[in-house]
């Protein structure tokens, strides 16, 4: 398990590329039939992949549960969503099965003891993008389709950032304890997200862009809106941005990228807005 701790904004002024890449850049998420976790001390937020190929994979493989979490369990004081960015798979939670399509997204509730992951298709396998938060109390485990995600269109052409918000887990499709998930789609020649920026003091965020073509990268904006930085993305690889960060980005093509939140609340819309003349 790959730990990250809380960075001031004091600090992260002076970092360099690589320091910021270290603290911030979660990369190589999918490994063929392993458990990639990265432990952030930041909401104590936990960001999980797994590709499958050839085995029958439990969402604990290689974790020391006890010493990681202080559980008997993985999920036993968390919640979890999991988007499939792969091919056709299927996920068994306590005996039950979910099959799970490209863009799919199920919710585990808090309590859940064994989550196993498999793929139907070896040569196009699945891969399980996961955001775990810590929860207080059990819901309803659910599985969330793309059509019947919440969509929020939004930007334009011509600001080159039309886009569909799709809210998964998100008070207006089911309740969660406080993880909110959803999929934000770029449509061809835009390439602007979450602009302009802000940031939620009382909420952190992460960011996972995927379905962006081979060649191309996703300049990431992330720092105070008086002092902002960038991290480069290539495909398939997430950044965790702190409450007092901007989360923004501008690609060299249209893309896909998964967004989750924790924290003190799950009001979408709260959020401390930065005009784009204000930024520096």
């Amino acid at each position: 398990m790959d730990i990250r701790y809380s960075a001031s904004p004091r600090d992260v002024r002076h970092y360099t590329t690589q320091e910021l890449r270290d603290e911030f850049l979660i990369q190589n998420l999918y490994q063929p039939d392993q458990v990639v976790v990265v432990y952030s001390h930041v909401d104590r937020m936990v960001t999980v992949g797994c590709m499958l190929v050839s085995e029958v994979v439990p969402l604990d493989k290689g974790i020391d549960v006890w010493a990681s979490f202080g559980t008997a369990s993985f999920l036993e004081r968390r919640e979890i969503g999991i988007f499939n960015i792969g091919g056709p798979d299927a996920i068994r939670v306590d005996g039950k099965t979910y099959p799970m399509g490209h863009k799919d997204c199920l919710y585990i509730t808090c309590g859940a003891k064994e989550v196993l992951f498999s793929s139907d298709y070896p040569a196009s396998p699945a891969k399980f993008y996961m955001v775990s938060a810590p929860a207080h109390c059990s819901y309803e485990t659910r599985l969330i389709k793309l059509e019947d995600a919440a969509k929020r269109p939004l930007g334009t052409m011509e600001t080159s950032n039309k886009r569909v918000i799709n809210q998964f887990i998100h008070p207006d499709v089911l309740q969660t304890c406080q993880l909110s998930m959803g999929m934000t789609v770029l449509e061809p020649g835009s390439v602007w997200n979450t602009m302009p920026a802000h940031t939620h003091e009382r909420r952190m965020e992460i960011y996972a862009y995927f379905d962006l073509p081979e060649g191309n990268v996703v300049f990431h904006l992330m720092g105070q809106g008086q002092e902002t930085r960038h991290i480069v993305l290539h495909n398939e690889e997430a950044v965790i941005s702190p409450s007092w960060s901007i989360h923004a980005g501008a690609g060299t093509s249209s893309y896909t990228f998964i967004w989750a939140m924790g924290g003190e609340n799950q009001a979408f819309d709260d959020m401390d807005n930065i005009p784009i003349p204000d930024l520096r």
